[in-house]
């Protein structure tokens, strides 16, 4: 589950035009310390709901350093490492992510990259259609999950829908939280 802040209006559960209210866009557990969550409740956040942690990240989101806090570790020793530096707070990752994911316009930010270069865990486009990158193979994304494994070559430039610090942190060695239907993959 994803959070932008409050992004709809409670009264009609409609949202609004804006699509975030802050730079801290972060990916949540659904259930946490069997706390009850008012689903666009009034003064609360809007849940964003994402297929697995890899379609948040490529939205451009990172995990939370509450409910998520190993994950949130993870990300950030594995931002440390991708950059070089000892330390970095989240309110810094959060002003990169937002530079990299959208522009002025509102309009998402990619770049284009050969699969050689691309970690595991990495969302692309190909030919229209979201991938997940694992190895030398792409996972067809959709609502359901990720179809069978495509070969693909590694010398294929693909257009990447993860923001390009998010990929230096898989590149770096952080994991995302898989699909439960495709731990296997």
């Amino acid at each position: 589950m994803g959070n932008r802040g409050i992004i709809h209006d409670p009264a009609t559960k409609q949202l609004l035009t804006r699509r975030w209210q802050h730079h801290a866009w972060i990916c949540c557990v659904l259930e946490f310390k069997n706390y009850q969550h008012p689903i666009m409740g009034a003064g609360a956040y809007t849940e964003l709901f994402f297929l697995d942690e890899a379609t948040a990240l490529a939205a451009g989101h990172r995990p939370c350093a509450y409910c998520r806090r190993r994950a949130f570790n993870a990300f950030k020793k594995a931002w440390c490492k991708a950059r070089g530096v000892r330390e970095v707070r989240a309110p810094d990752i959060d002003r990169q992510l937002h530079r990299e994911r959208v522009t002025r316009e509102r309009k998402k930010i990619t770049f284009t990259a050969p699969l050689a270069d691309l970690p595991d865990g990495t969302m692309v486009d190909r030919s229209g259609r979201a991938h997940l990158v694992k190895g030398n193979h792409l996972l067809p994304w959709s609502m359901a999950g990720y179809g069978k494994p495509v070969p693909a070559k590694a010398s294929e430039k693909l257009t990447v829908l993860t923001p390009y610090s998010t990929v230096a942190v898989l590149r770096a060695g952080y994991v995302p939280m898989p699909h439960p239907k495709n731990l296997q993959a």
